[in-house]
């Protein structure tokens, strides 16, 4: 036998080796001479990459030493045997003859005999969709390596039903599979454990089906964990363990009651046969805590909790493992408040609550902190009763109203609509002021609903009982300011926070389709007060009277200074007084109309052309509305300008037509048109509104100034009748 660790200690070198070889036998050795050598000796002729079988004959250091049946012997790593108690000496082992080195040894390889040889097996004996065992050699790209006799590729997606997180868990795991693929000529397998796994649970399933039952109580495996669940393996199904279903009591995460691959017991809570889906409970095993809730906790009882959660609309105590109750926001507190919970209560705060209200069907406890302490309103109606003057700081404004405060944890509230008597408030703060300080009178207390009325306005008396029905009467003509234009009408300021309405038909003697034609925003207008309704809070106004009215005060004014003129002149004849009064009166101290635009021009046959002595003209920026010589004084401001039907449309021949300085041309002899002493002075300004012609401007009684035949001044019947 060669002994490799010897030849190494001989300090001998390849050169004389190959000199020592030369002198024995006469040429130099080289490969084909030794395999010819080493052939003939053995009588069997040597052929690389074919197997032989060998005998284990030594063990030198991390090598074994096998008699292949030539003259030499060969020589095969002991990481060759996947288990190192089959190295024994003696043992037969089949080897691939791979080369020969230059000391003689024929190397040979047990692994690559062995592959050679399953690989024979597994394609004479397997084909694709046969089950086959083997062991996970190591994590490759896009998979595993499984040696099953073969290193065969194992996929990813398909080492389970679920892809796993690290497919590296199943090294060194023996697994079962399913052949997919036999490529003979690339030697290459592809396996599936995952088509394995799903005909056994499809069999298991229909399995299931059958026998599975709403109620029961079966075994299964944690296949699964999710935030909303877990799901547990029965045997062919993953049914679905809801968290709100694992226990009584509050938990975070499935985590808390689940392991991955951990065996429990769980009830069957639902079955979706067609969508083949199963609903499992955990907490379902154990006795429910609220089957006998109302019996623990009547309503009215105190009991101690710890707070769990908080949220924006309250705190929930648990007051045992699995029953919780809600302290709503509005109930911790009589008096302050609470914007958030956190404000009173922090997680994990031990408190005392009373319980409100239990409703066993939807799991729910109503729980109250504030009622634990006396409740403050139970005193406020009878320190507060209405008519009470008190004094608070705004809290609060809000587009209705605004809090006052009016000792602490107690508010008031003061609506808008208690402001002020004659404003329009639109919002508290054009009023009041935040954190200002006010007094106002308790107008009403709600102990129930603990509600305080507050009212500003009733610290003075109403001005519509009797200030303004004094100040403001009907018939008064007052100026004021427009402030608000709507189309019904136009509101006008009398006074601060005063306001009347001018209706549009009050605008104008014309129809008035749009009010800002006739007015604009803080001009000043003279109106008439029409009505003042003190029940409503109105007052009804008119600036169309009111120009009616000026326009008639001005007539009176006129005829009043004429007459103290006649008193003055005493015993002058008639006529020349009249004449006088012509010569001595201005545009300012009567008031002539000029024609309307409906009379003509043209004077008719019986008209003189020249002007006369006795009525000098207005001036044209007036509006006159056109008097003969002997017509009576001027209309009322409610006469219409136009003349009436019975009235002639021609100018007479006694209207003048030069201005009024120029002097008259008429024959002394001729009768003066100036108004005489008897001539009745203008009416009213609370006329109607009707034409002229039904509106006389004399008495019936008197007999006209001109001759009957021109133009007779005095009504008829019907007219005095409309009078």
């Amino acid at each position: 036998m060669l002994d490799a660790n010897l030849l190494k200690t001989i300090e001998v070198t390849d050169a004389d080796l190959d000199a020592e070889f030369e002198a024995a036998f006469g040429q130099a050795i080289n490969d084909e001479l030794l395999e010819e050598a080493v052939g003939v000796q053995s009588g069997v002729g040597l052929d690389f990459n074919s197997i032989l079988k060998a005998k284990i004959v030594a063990l030198s250091g991390n090598e074994a030493v096998l008699d292949v049946g030539l003259k030499s012997e060969g020589i095969v790593p002991l990481d060759e045997w996947d288990n190192p108690a089959d190295v024994q000496i003696g043992a037969e082992v089949e080897v691939l003859v791979e080369d020969i080195d230059e000391t003689g040894m024929i190397i040979v390889s047990k692994r690559r005999a062995d592959r050679i040889l399953n690989w024979r097996r597994i394609v004479e004996t397997t084909n694709e969709g046969d089950t086959t065992k083997g062991r996970v050699l190591r994590k490759i790209k896009g998979g595993l390596l499984v040696d099953i006799g073969v290193p065969v590729f194992l996929p990813a997606s398909q080492v389970d039903i679920r892809r796993p997180a690290d497919v590296g868990e199943y090294i060194g795991r023996e697994i079962e599979a399913k052949i997919l693929k036999i490529d003979k000529e690339r030697r290459n397998i592809v396996i599936s454990r995952r088509k394995l796994i799903e005909e056994e649970r499809a069999k298991q399933k229909a399995k299931l089906l059958e026998e599975i039952a709403v109620g029961q109580v079966r075994k299964g495996v944690v296949k699964n964990i999710a935030d909303f669940g877990g799901f547990v393996d029965l045997g062919g199904i993953d049914g679905l363990l809801h968290i709100t279903d694992m226990s009584w009591d509050r938990i975070e995460h499935p985590s808390q009651m689940l392991k991955v691959d951990e065996e429990i017991e769980i009830k069957v809570l639902n079955i979706d046969r067609d969508r083949e889906k199963i609903a499992l409970g955990l907490k379902q095993l154990q006795e429910n805590p609220w089957e006998k809730v109302a019996e623990r906790y009547p309503i009215g009882s105190r009991v101690k909790g710890e707070v769990v959660n908080i949220m924006n609309y309250g705190a929930f105590v648990k007051l045992e493992p699995g029953i919780e109750g809600l302290v709503h926001i509005s109930e911790m507190s009589w008096t302050r408040r609470i914007n958030h919970p956190s404000e009173m209560v922090n997680v994990a705060d031990e408190i005392e609550v009373v319980v409100l209200d239990v409703d066993k069907d939807k799991q729910e406890i109503s729980l109250g902190m504030k009622q634990t302490e006396v409740n403050p309103w139970t005193t406020v109606a009878q320190k507060y009763p209405p008519g009470t003057v008190v004094e608070g700081i705004v809290r609060n404004l809000t587009n209705y109203g605004a809090f006052i405060e009016i000792e602490e944890g107690i508010d008031g509230l003061l609506h808008v609509s208690d402001m002020s008597w004659t404003k329009k408030v639109s919002h508290p703060s054009e009023v009041v002021k935040k954190a200002e300080t006010y007094r106002c009178v308790v107008l009403s207390v709600d102990q129930d609903k603990m509600r305080i009325g507050l009212g500003l306005k009733q610290m003075t008396e109403d001005p519509w009982l009797r200030a303004v029905p004094e100040r403001y009467q009907p018939g008064m003509v007052v100026r004021g300011k427009v402030t608000k234009i709507t189309n019904f009408g136009v509101f006008v300021e009398l006074e601060p926070e005063l306001e009347g309405l001018l209706h549009v038909s009050e605008l104008a003697d014309h129809k008035v389709e749009n009010p800002q034609d006739e007015v604009q925003l803080g001009q000043e207008v003279d109106v008439k007060i029409l009505r003042v309704d003190t029940v409503e809070r109105k007052i009804g106004l008119s600036k169309k009277r009111a120009e009616w009215a000026s326009d008639s005060e001005q007539e009176i004014e006129a005829e009043a200074r004429r007459e103290k003129r006649r008193e003055r002149r005493g015993g002058l004849g008639e006529e020349l007084a009249q004449g006088l009064d012509s010569l001595l009166s201005s545009p300012s101290d009567e008031e002539p109309t000029t024609r309307s635009a409906e009379e003509p021009t043209t004077p008719s046959a019986e008209e003189p052309t020249t002007p006369s002595v006795e009525e000098p003209t207005s001036p044209p920026d007036e509006k006159p509305t056109t008097r003969s010589a002997e017509e009576p004084t001027t209309p009322s401001a409610e006469e219409p300008t136009t003349p009436s039907a019975e009235e002639p449309t021609s100018p007479s021949a006694e209207k003048p037509t030069t201005p009024p300085d120029e002097k008259p041309t008429s024959p002394p002899d001729e009768k003066p048109t100036s108004p005489s002493a008897e001539e009745p002075t203008s009416p009213p300004a609370e006329e109607p509104t009707t034409p002229s012609a039904e509106k006389p401007t004399s008495p019936p009684d008197e007999e006209p100034t001109s001759p009957p035949a021109e133009k007779p001044t005095s009504p008829s019947a019907e007219e005095k009748q409309d009078d």
